[in-house]
C-alpha cells in the first residue's frame, strides 16, 4: 500500500487511472447493451464475391470504394455504403429497389435484379466495411411469438402518420411516398425499421427492441389476415376517400337522371 501510495503523484498515475475508467466503461457498456438481433456470419469468399458484385453494379453510384459520389453539379449520385450494414443491402436489392431503374425522389420497388445468394454475398461485402444493422434471426421474425395488441400501439404512435393506421402507406412531399407496409415479406419489415431507408426513421434497437419490432410485424399480419371488414377498403385513406367515391357515384348517377329525363321531355 505505502509502494501505491508513493506512486500516486507520478506523472503517469492520471493517464493509468484514465485507461482503467474507460475499460470499466466500456465492460459496463458491453454487459448492459440491449439485446440485438445476432448477425450472420460471412465467410471470406462471400465478402470477395460480394466486392465484385459491387464493383458490376453499384460502384457507378456508390463508388469504388462504395464512399458515395457526385456528379459535376456537385449533386449526390449514391450515399455512401460504408456502415449501413448488411440488413440495409438486404432490403434494397431483396426488394428490387436497388439497383435503381431510374434516378427520381425515391427507389421504388420492382421485381428483384439479384437472387438470393448474390444479395447475402452483397451484404457480406457491406458489412465487411463498417458495423451496422445485421440481418435479423428467423427468431425475431416468428409472429407466434408476438403480441399483436402492444405491437398495433407501437405502430399507431410511431408509423401511422406515414404509412396510415391500416398499413396502406400514403403520400409524402417532392414526389416521395411512404409504401404500403401490409403482405411485405416480415424481413424486410423489419431491416426497414432497422436501417430507415428512403425517408423512413431509423429505429435502432435503442428505440424499438427486437421484440417490439416483432410485435409490430405481428400486427401487420394480423391486418393482412383481417381483411376489410367493411367491405372496398377504398385504399383504406379515411372519410375523404369514401366521401369522394360516394359523391363522385351520387353526381354521376344524379346527372344520368337529369340527361334521360330531359331525353324523354322532348
Amino acid at each position: 500500500m505505502k509502494a501505491l501510495a508513493a506512486r500516486r503523484h507520478h506523472p503517469m498515475a492520471l493517464l493509468v487511472i484514465l485507461l482503467l475508467a474507460l475499460v470499466a466503461t466500456g465492460g459496463l457498456y458491453v454487459a448492459f447493451q440491449p439485446q440485438t438481433a445476432q448477425a450472420e456470419t460471412y465467410t471470406q469468399d462471400d465478402v470477395e464475391a460480394g466486392e465484385a458484385l459491387f464493383l458490376a453494379n453499384c460502384a457507378t453510384c456508390h463508388g469504388r470504394d462504395a464512399a458515395g459520389s457526385v456528379d459535376s453539379a456537385g449533386e449526390t449520385l449514391g450515399p455512401s455504403l460504408i456502415g449501413v450494414g448488411a440488413a440495409a443491402v438486404d432490403f434494397q436489392v431483396g426488394t428490387g429497389r436497388m439497383p435503381m431503374q431510374m434516378t427520381g425522389p425515391q427507389a421504388w420497388e420492382k421485381p428483384r435484379q439479384m437472387n438470393e445468394e448474390q444479395t447475402r454475398q452483397l451484404a457480406a461485402y457491406v458489412a465487411s466495411l463498417g458495423p451496422g444493422p445485421a440481418v435479423p434471426e428467423d427468431t425475431w421474425l416468428d409472429t407466434s411469438q408476438g403480441d399483436a395488441t402492444k405491437g398495433g400501439e407501437i405502430f399507431r404512435v410511431n408509423c401511422a402518420m406515414c404509412h396510415n393506421a391500416a398499413g396502406q402507406g400514403g403520400a409524402l412531399t417532392r414526389g416521395k411516398f411512404a409504401p404500403p407496409v401490409v403482405g411485405v415479406d416480415p424481413k424486410h419489415v423489419y431491416e426497414a425499421m432497422d436501417t430507415g431507408p428512403q425517408n423512413m426513421p431509423v429505429f435502432s434497437e435503442t428505440n424499438l427492441s427486437p421484440e417490439d419490432k416483432r410485435d409490430v410485424i405481428t400486427y401487420l399480419e394480423e391486418l393482412e389476415a383481417n381483411g376489410s371488414p367493411g367491405g372496398i377498403s377504398l385504399g383504406s385513406l379515411g372519410p375523404v376517400t369514401e366521401g369522394l367515391y360516394a359523391w363522385t357515384i351520387i353526381l354521376t348517377l344524379l346527372l344520368g337522371c337529369a340527361v334521360w329525363l330531359g331525353a324523354k321531355a322532348k
